[in-house]
Protein backbone atom coordinates (compact mmCIF):
# COMPACT_ATOMS: atom_id res chain seq x y z
CA UNK A 1 0.00 0.00 0.00
CA UNK A 2 1.71 3.06 -1.05
CA UNK A 3 0.83 6.00 1.56
CA UNK A 4 0.95 9.74 0.64
CA UNK A 5 1.40 12.08 3.25
CA UNK A 6 3.03 15.34 4.59
CA UNK A 7 6.64 15.30 6.50
CA UNK A 8 5.16 17.83 8.42
CA UNK A 9 3.39 16.78 11.52
CA UNK A 10 0.45 19.76 11.05
CA UNK A 11 -1.02 20.88 14.37
CA UNK A 12 -3.00 18.63 16.19
CA UNK A 13 -2.96 15.13 17.31
CA UNK A 14 -5.87 13.80 15.62
CA UNK A 15 -3.45 13.44 11.81
CA UNK A 16 -0.07 11.93 14.01
CA UNK A 17 -2.34 9.39 15.93
CA UNK A 18 -3.93 8.55 12.68
CA UNK A 19 -0.28 8.15 11.10
CA UNK A 20 0.62 5.79 13.86
CA UNK A 21 -3.06 3.56 13.80
CA UNK A 22 -2.24 3.24 9.49
CA UNK A 23 1.35 2.00 10.18
CA UNK A 24 0.31 -0.77 12.94
CA UNK A 25 -2.80 -1.48 10.67
CA UNK A 26 -0.44 -2.06 7.83
CA UNK A 27 1.98 -4.04 9.85
CA UNK A 28 -0.53 -6.22 11.39
CA UNK A 29 -1.73 -7.31 8.57
CA UNK A 30 1.05 -7.90 6.91
CA UNK A 31 1.05 -5.06 4.54
CA UNK A 32 3.83 -3.34 2.74
CA UNK A 33 4.24 0.11 3.08
CA UNK A 34 5.65 2.11 0.41
CA UNK A 35 6.30 5.61 1.27
CA UNK A 36 8.39 8.57 0.48
CA UNK A 37 11.58 7.79 2.74
CA UNK A 38 11.36 10.46 5.17
CA UNK A 39 11.99 9.96 8.99
CA UNK A 40 10.28 13.20 9.93
CA UNK A 41 6.62 14.44 9.84
CA UNK A 42 3.74 11.84 8.98
CA UNK A 43 5.61 10.42 7.18
CA UNK A 44 8.20 9.27 9.94
CA UNK A 45 4.92 8.21 12.00
CA UNK A 46 3.84 5.75 9.46
CA UNK A 47 6.96 4.21 9.21
CA UNK A 48 7.80 4.30 12.45
CA UNK A 49 4.65 2.32 13.51
CA UNK A 50 4.55 0.07 10.26
CA UNK A 51 7.93 -0.87 11.50
CA UNK A 52 6.86 -1.68 15.06
CA UNK A 53 4.29 -3.85 14.45
CA UNK A 54 6.38 -5.89 12.37
CA UNK A 55 5.46 -5.05 8.65
CA UNK A 56 7.88 -4.60 6.21
CA UNK A 57 8.49 -0.55 4.57
CA UNK A 58 9.73 0.49 1.27
CA UNK A 59 11.11 4.98 1.28
CA UNK A 60 11.27 5.92 -2.38
CA UNK A 61 13.25 9.26 -1.76
CA UNK A 62 15.10 11.32 -4.59
CA UNK A 63 18.40 11.77 -3.42
CA UNK A 64 18.69 16.10 -3.74
CA UNK A 65 15.50 15.97 -1.00
CA UNK A 66 17.83 13.42 1.37
CA UNK A 67 19.13 17.15 3.36
CA UNK A 68 15.42 18.75 3.28
CA UNK A 69 12.87 15.34 4.23
CA UNK A 70 15.79 13.75 6.07
CA UNK A 71 15.68 9.79 5.10
CA UNK A 72 14.65 7.43 7.27
CA UNK A 73 17.64 5.39 7.88
CA UNK A 74 15.91 2.79 10.06
CA UNK A 75 14.10 1.24 6.86
CA UNK A 76 14.98 -2.50 5.94
CA UNK A 77 14.49 -0.82 1.83
CA UNK A 78 15.22 2.61 0.92
CA UNK A 79 15.01 3.47 -2.20
CA UNK A 80 17.47 6.60 -3.68
CA UNK A 81 16.15 8.12 -7.45
CA UNK A 82 17.47 10.85 -9.43
CA UNK A 83 13.86 12.79 -9.53
CA UNK A 84 10.57 13.28 -8.44
CA UNK A 85 9.34 11.51 -11.53
CA UNK A 86 10.96 8.43 -10.90
CA UNK A 87 9.62 8.98 -7.12
CA UNK A 88 6.32 8.49 -7.99
CA UNK A 89 6.34 6.23 -11.07
CA UNK A 90 8.13 3.59 -8.31
CA UNK A 91 6.33 4.12 -5.50
CA UNK A 92 3.19 3.27 -8.06
CA UNK A 93 4.86 0.05 -9.25
CA UNK A 94 5.58 -1.27 -5.57
CA UNK A 95 1.81 -0.55 -4.68
CA UNK A 96 -1.11 -2.25 -5.36
CA UNK A 97 -3.20 1.49 -3.67
CA UNK A 98 -2.87 4.30 -2.62
CA UNK A 99 -3.82 5.75 1.01
CA UNK A 100 -3.97 9.80 1.58
CA UNK A 101 -3.39 11.11 4.71
CA UNK A 102 -3.35 15.11 5.62
CA UNK A 103 -0.31 16.97 4.19
CA UNK A 104 0.21 19.48 1.65
CA UNK A 105 0.66 20.10 -2.05
CA UNK A 106 2.79 17.71 -2.25
CA UNK A 107 0.34 15.04 -1.00
CA UNK A 108 -2.32 16.70 -3.53
CA UNK A 109 0.48 16.54 -6.66
CA UNK A 110 0.75 12.50 -5.82
CA UNK A 111 -3.06 11.79 -5.14
CA UNK A 112 -4.25 13.86 -8.20
CA UNK A 113 -1.83 12.65 -10.68
CA UNK A 114 -2.52 8.93 -9.54
CA UNK A 115 -6.15 9.39 -10.19
CA UNK A 116 -5.14 10.98 -13.40
CA UNK A 117 -3.28 7.77 -14.50
CA UNK A 118 -6.41 5.93 -13.25
CA UNK A 119 -8.46 7.63 -15.24
CA UNK A 120 -6.31 8.01 -18.80
CA UNK A 121 -6.03 3.91 -18.19
CA UNK A 122 -2.48 3.79 -17.33
CA UNK A 123 -3.34 1.62 -14.08
CA UNK A 124 -5.91 1.22 -12.27
CA UNK A 125 -4.61 1.36 -8.67
CA UNK A 126 -7.83 3.07 -5.75
CA UNK A 127 -6.80 6.18 -4.15
CA UNK A 128 -8.49 6.79 -0.64
CA UNK A 129 -8.67 9.68 1.66
CA UNK A 130 -8.29 9.09 4.88
CA UNK A 131 -8.89 11.22 8.25
CA UNK A 132 -10.64 11.38 11.05
CA UNK A 133 -11.37 15.07 11.44
CA UNK A 134 -12.33 16.38 8.37
CA UNK A 135 -9.01 17.43 7.14
CA UNK A 136 -10.31 15.93 3.13
CA UNK A 137 -14.31 17.93 3.86
CA UNK A 138 -13.02 20.75 1.71
CA UNK A 139 -11.03 18.83 -1.18
CA UNK A 140 -14.39 16.18 -1.05
CA UNK A 141 -16.70 19.57 -1.98
CA UNK A 142 -14.56 20.28 -5.07
CA UNK A 143 -14.55 17.39 -6.39
CA UNK A 144 -18.59 17.11 -6.20
CA UNK A 145 -18.38 20.82 -7.50
CA UNK A 146 -16.73 19.71 -10.60
CA UNK A 147 -19.15 16.51 -11.31
CA UNK A 148 -21.90 19.08 -10.79
CA UNK A 149 -20.60 21.81 -13.08
CA UNK A 150 -19.65 19.10 -15.40
CA UNK A 151 -15.64 19.24 -15.04
CA UNK A 152 -15.46 16.16 -13.88
CA UNK A 153 -17.06 12.66 -15.31
CA UNK A 154 -19.19 10.93 -12.26
CA UNK A 155 -17.71 7.94 -13.21
CA UNK A 156 -14.25 9.91 -12.69
CA UNK A 157 -15.22 10.99 -9.58
CA UNK A 158 -15.07 7.52 -7.84
CA UNK A 159 -11.24 7.83 -8.76
CA UNK A 160 -10.92 9.17 -5.14
CA UNK A 161 -12.95 7.45 -2.29
CA UNK A 162 -13.05 8.44 1.44
CA UNK A 163 -12.37 6.65 4.87
CA UNK A 164 -12.38 7.68 8.53
CA UNK A 165 -10.00 4.92 9.65
CA UNK A 166 -7.21 2.81 8.26
CA UNK A 167 -9.46 -0.18 8.55
CA UNK A 168 -12.59 1.09 6.47
CA UNK A 169 -9.45 2.39 3.76
CA UNK A 170 -8.08 -0.96 3.59
CA UNK A 171 -11.66 -2.04 2.91
CA UNK A 172 -12.27 0.26 0.02
CA UNK A 173 -8.77 -0.47 -1.29
CA UNK A 174 -9.45 -4.04 -1.73
CA UNK A 175 -12.90 -3.81 -2.65
CA UNK A 176 -13.31 -0.67 -5.24
CA UNK A 177 -13.83 -1.08 -8.42
CA UNK A 178 -12.62 1.06 -11.48
CA UNK A 179 -12.95 2.17 -14.97
CA UNK A 180 -9.99 1.42 -16.77
CA UNK A 181 -9.89 1.92 -20.49
CA UNK A 182 -13.12 2.32 -20.30
CA UNK A 183 -14.52 -0.85 -18.68
CA UNK A 184 -14.79 -2.04 -15.33
CA UNK A 185 -12.05 -3.67 -13.47
CA UNK A 186 -12.12 -5.49 -10.43
CA UNK A 187 -9.46 -5.60 -7.87
CA UNK A 188 -6.59 -7.37 -8.82
CA UNK A 189 -7.95 -7.42 -12.90
CA UNK A 190 -5.15 -5.63 -15.28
Amino acid sequence: VCVFCGSSSGNGETSIELARHLGRTLGERGLELVYGGAQVGLMGEVADACLAAGGHVIGVLPGGLFAREVPHRGLPELREVATMHERKQVMYDLSDGVIALPGGLGTLEELFEVATWSQIGLHSKPAVLLDADGFWDPLEALLDSMVARAFLKPVNRRLIQRARSPEEALDVLATTELVYAEKWIRPGER
